[in-house]
């Protein structure tokens, strides 16, 4: 059995990265792909050998054929093209962040309970590497000892005032598009939720997006979090995990390619140890699991309330940056 897949929207990391590796995946099938432009739809379908092409996202999600949606609309777009999929009778996995606010995504979770019979689950690729799953293996083991501080970086630089991202009305900034990441880094890896967060944001004075975020997340019991995101500093990015007895150091936490092989380190008393991950595609492995979760009746790997949770730390972190205090939950 396969799950057929529909795509809505042309988006660049769908055609570049997530739709060549849903194709690869064993248990997906992609069957449609939409844009708001015809002539755009066919182009991607001609592109990458997907049979039907739609000029309207309504045309392609009414498309009876489509098990299920991969949306890499822009974040304003993520709720309510989310909620007429579910309408249509699809399950959906939705690029991050889920919603613009966690206000947002608990509606769309009210949405949601309308149609138990369908998935939802948030794009975050990470969680499904090996590198990932290694670190979390690690951890549980007490490989390092207990967990007390995880610190993450991830950036890039782009200031065009015509892309997406740097559009504030819709979602875009560094804390929105990247920093998502560095909060749901420990959130993973601690198992938990924080306590309070502390943010400090640089705005950029045209666009008015959040360009550099720093945060701190206080997890309670002594662990804590770190973390700076950026859209305009150089590229980068990595995660250290640091323990009583050693730490985890993640090369590419992140962008993990696909065509070359992954390392992680862990340095104890002892020594270093690398352990090395062959190229493997976490767009693929993701696809394949969320496929299988509906396939055979199973739970989604990341279920919506570990949305819900990464987007009130994330409107946590903006309302500190403002008051220029800790705030709790």
């Amino acid at each position: 059995m396969k799950l057929r897949w529909g795509i809505l929207s042309t988006a660049k990391i769908g055609t570049v990265k997530v739709i060549p590796a849903i194709q690869k995946g064993e248990n997906c099938e992609v069957v449609a792909i939409s844009s708001r432009s015809i002539e755009q739809a066919k182009a991607a379908a001609v592109e990458l050998g997907i049979p039907k092409a739609f000029g309207s996202y309504e045309e392609l999600l009414n498309d009876p054929y489509i098990d299920a949606v991969y949306i890499p609309l822009p974040n304003h777009l993520h709720v309510p093209y989310t909620v007429k999929a579910l309408e249509a009778g699809k399950h959906v996995l939705c690029e991050k962040p889920i919603a613009l606010n966690s206000e947002e995504a608990l509606t769309l979770k009210k949405e949601m309970e309308k149609y138990p019979q369908l998935k939802v689950m948030e794009a975050f690729m990470y969680r499904f590497h090996p590198q990932w799953q290694k670190v979390k293996q690690l951890v549980e083991e007490g490989a390092i000892g207990e967990v007390k501080t995880i610190h993450s970086v991830f950036s890039y630089f782009n200031n065009n005032p015509e892309n997406i991202r740097n559009r504030s009305d819709i979602g875009g900034g560094a804390l929105m598009d990247i920093g998502c990441y560095c909060i749901s880094f420990p959130r993973f890896i601690f198992g938990k939720e924080p306590a309070r967060v502390v943010g400090l944001i640089d705005r950029d004075p045209q666009m008015q997006i959040d360009r550099i975020t720093s945060g701190m997340l206080d997890f309670s019991h002594g662990q804590t979090s770190s973390f700076t995101c950026s859209t305009q500093l150089m590229n980068g990015q990595y995660a250290e995990i640091s323990g009583t007895t050693g730490r985890i150091e993640v090369e590419i936490p992140v962008n993990a390619p696909n065509d070359r092989p992954t390392k992680i380190t862990l340095v104890t008393n002892e020594g270093s140890e690398d352990f090395l991950f062959e190229a493997v595609d976490q767009y693929t492995l993701q696809a394949e699991q969320f496929a299988n979760s509906i396939l055979n009746g199973l739970p989604v790997p990341t279920p919506l309330s570990d949305a819900i949770g990464n987007m009130r730390v994330i409107d946590a972190i903006f309302e500190s940056a403002k008051c220029g205090k800790w705030v709790g939950f």
